[in-house]
C-alpha cells in the first residue's frame, strides 16, 4: 500500500513534523510518497526545476492507493488543496488530518475539502505524541481498503 502524504512544507516545523509523521507511518509497512523528500530534486536543479516536482508529485497521486492530507490552520496550505481536489478527481480515497485545536462550528475547514474527503481525524495539537496519530490513520487506511 502506497501513501501519499500531502501537507504543508515550507517552515523547519512543517518539514520536521511531516517526516515524523511519514516515519511513523512507515512502521506499518506503508510505502510513504512524501512530497518534501521524494519530489525535491527537481527543485534543486539550477534554475530550479518546478514542472518536474509537479510532474512528480501528479504522478504519485496517479500511482498511489490513497492520501491522507494534514489541513491545519485557519485556511489549508494551497498546493495540499489542489493534491485533495486532484485525488477526489482521480477517485483516490482521502483522509484529512486535523491538529489544530483551533476551530468553529465548522471546525474552520473548507466546505469542499471537508465533503470530498472519505474521513477526517481530528488528532488536536496539545497531544503531542504522532504514534497514536499514525495509529489511527493506519486504521483509517484499513478501513477504506
Amino acid at each position: 500500500m502506497e501513501i501519499y502524504l500531502a501537507g504543508p512544507l515550507f517552515t523547519q516545523a512543517e518539514r520536521r513534523w511531516m517526516r515524523e509523521l511519514s516515519k511513523a507511518l512507515e512502521s506499518y509497512t506503508y510505502k510513504i510518497f512524501l512530497p518534501q523528500d521524494d519530489a525535491e530534486l527537481p527543485l534543486l536543479e539550477n534554475p530550479p526545476n518546478y514542472h518536474g516536482a509537479f510532474e512528480l508529485c501528479r504522478d504519485a497521486v496517479d500511482r498511489c492507493d490513497l492520501v491522507v492530507a494534514v489541513l491545519d490552520g485557519a485556511d489549508a496550505d494551497s498546493g495540499t488543496a489542489w493534491e485533495c481536489g486532484y485525488a477526489y478527481a482521480r477517485n483516490k480515497p482521502t483522509i484529512v488530518v486535523r491538529t489544530d485545536f483551533r476551530g468553529g462550528e465548522d471546525g474552520s475547514l473548507n466546505l469542499m475539502l471537508r465533503r470530498s474527503a472519505d474521513r477526517i481525524i481530528e488528532h488536536p495539537a496539545l497531544d503531542e505524541e504522532v504514534a497514536p496519530l499514525a495509529a489511527s490513520i493506519s486504521t483509517t487506511v484499513e478501513e477504506l481498503s
